[in-house]
C-alpha cells in the first residue's frame, strides 16, 4: 500500500508549495467540523489558520472560517455537518473519524479534508490511502501503529508485565486496537487487560483500583476520553501507576507521557490540501498523507508526584521534558 508522508516540521512542508495562493478576488469559505469543544480545539484551529495564512488565505480579506463544535457529544455532528453544507462552504475540514464520517454522510459534493489518528480505510472514509476516491482526502497518523509504539514505551520504561487499556467500545479506534491486541501482547510479552467505558459517568468505577489489575495504563484515542482528560488523569494518578496517553492535551493537565504526532502541525499541513482544492484539485486525486515525525513528551513533575523514576534512556529519547 503506497503511503504519502509529510515532513514533521511546518517549515518543511510549507516550503514545498507556493508562498501565496493565486488570488482571483473571491472569498473562500471553509467549514471546520470538530467533535471537541472550542477551548480544546484552540491549538488545532491556530494550526489551520497559520497554514492557510502562509498560503495567502487570510480571514477578513479572502477567507471566512465557519466553526462548528460538538463539545464532545458525537450525536451533534450530523446536524453540525448539515449546517456547514447549508452554508455552501467550499471545503469542510473535519476532525477525527467520527467528524469525517459525519461530513461524508452530509455531502457527496463538497470536498472534505480530514485530520485523524484512525485508519481512514478501516474507518470507512476512503477506499485506499493512495487513491481515496470520492470527495474526501486528508491526513492520518494511523492510530494502530501508534498504539503499538505506546505500549512498547510503557512496557520498556517501567518493566511492566500487565497493562490495562482504557477503551470505548463504541469508538472506531477501539475496533482497530481489538484487531491487533493479541498480536501486540505476544510481540511485547505482556498481558493486556481491556477496560471498557462507554459513558463519562462510568470512568470512576472503571478505573477504581486499577493498580491492582495492572502495572500501567494505556488510554486509547477517543473523543470522550479527550473531553474527560482531566478526570482520567486524576483517576489514574490516584493508583500511582504510569500511564501513556494519545493526545498532548493529557500531559497539559498532569498526564505522565504522550507519544504521537503533533496535531497542530497536522492541521497546518491540512491547509495545503485545502489550498490545492481551492485552486481546483479534486480530493480523489490527493493521496492520504502521514506525518513522519512523532514526539515523546514526559512530565517529570507528575513522575515525582507519583513516586515514579523515569529511566535515563527514556529521558534521552524524549523530545520534550516538563519539569
Amino acid at each position: 500500500m503506497r503511503r504519502r508522508r509529510f515532513l514533521g516540521s511546518a517549515a518543511g512542508f510549507i516550503a514545498a508549495w507556493p508562498a501565496m495562493a493565486q488570488q482571483s478576488g473571491r472569498t473562500a469559505r471553509i467549514g471546520r467540523l470538530s467533535p471537541l469543544s472550542e477551548s480544546s480545539e484552540t491549538p488545532m484551529i491556530d494550526g489551520l489558520r497559520a497554514g492557510l495564512r502562509e498560503l495567502g488565505w487570510i480571514e477578513g480579506r479572502n477567507l471566512t472560517l465557519d466553526l462548528r463544535f460538538a463539545d464532545g457529544d458525537l450525536d451533534k455532528l450530523p446536524a453540525l455537518a448539515a449546517e456547514l453544507v447549508a452554508l455552501q462552504v467550499d471545503v469542510i475540514v473535519a476532525g477525527s473519524n467520527p467528524g469525517a464520517l459525519a461530513a461524508k454522510r452530509a455531502t457527496g459534493r463538497i470536498p472534505v479534508v480530514f485530520v485523524t489518528t484512525g485508519d481512514p480505510v478501516e474507518g470507512g472514509l476512503v477506499s485506499s490511502l493512495g487513491r481515496p476516491g470520492g470527495n474526501l482526502t486528508g491526513i492520518t497518523a494511523l492510530g494502530g501503529e501508534l498504539t503499538a509504539k505506546r505500549l512498547e514505551l510503557l512496557k520498556e520504561s517501567f518493566g511492566l508485565r500487565r497493562i490495562a487499556v482504557l477503551t470505548n467500545p463504541g469508538s472506531p479506534y477501539t475496533a482497530e486496537f481489538s484487531a491487533r491486541k493479541d498480536a501486540a501482547g505476544r510481540a511485547l510479552g505482556i498481558e493486556l487487560t481491556t477496560i471498557e467505558v462507554r459513558e463519562a459517568a462510568d470512568l470512576a468505577a472503571a478505573l477504581d483500583g486499577i493498580g491492582v489489575k495492572a502495572g500501567g495504563v494505556l488510554v486509547l484515542a477517543d473523543i470522550m476520553f479527550i473531553s474527560q482528560r482531566r478526570k482520567i488523569v486524576e483517576l489514574v494518578a490516584s493508583s500511582r501507576i504510569p500511564a501513556i496517553y494519545p493526545d498532548r492535551a493529557f500531559v497539559d493537565v498532569g498526564g505522565l507521557m504522550f507519544y504521537g504526532a503533533a496535531l497542530p502541525d497536522m492541521y497546518r499541513h491540512a491547509a495545503v490540501y485545502v489550498d490545492k482544492i481551492l485552486q481546483g484539485a479534486k480530493p480523489s486525486d490527493l493521496p492520504i498523507e502521514q506525518p513522519t515525525k512523532f514526539g515523546l513528551t514526559v512530565n517529570l513533575k507528575t513522575a515525582a508526584a507519583l513516586g515514579l523514576t523515569i529511566p535515563p534512556t527514556l529521558l534521552a529519547r524524549a523530545d520534550e521534558v516538563i519539569e
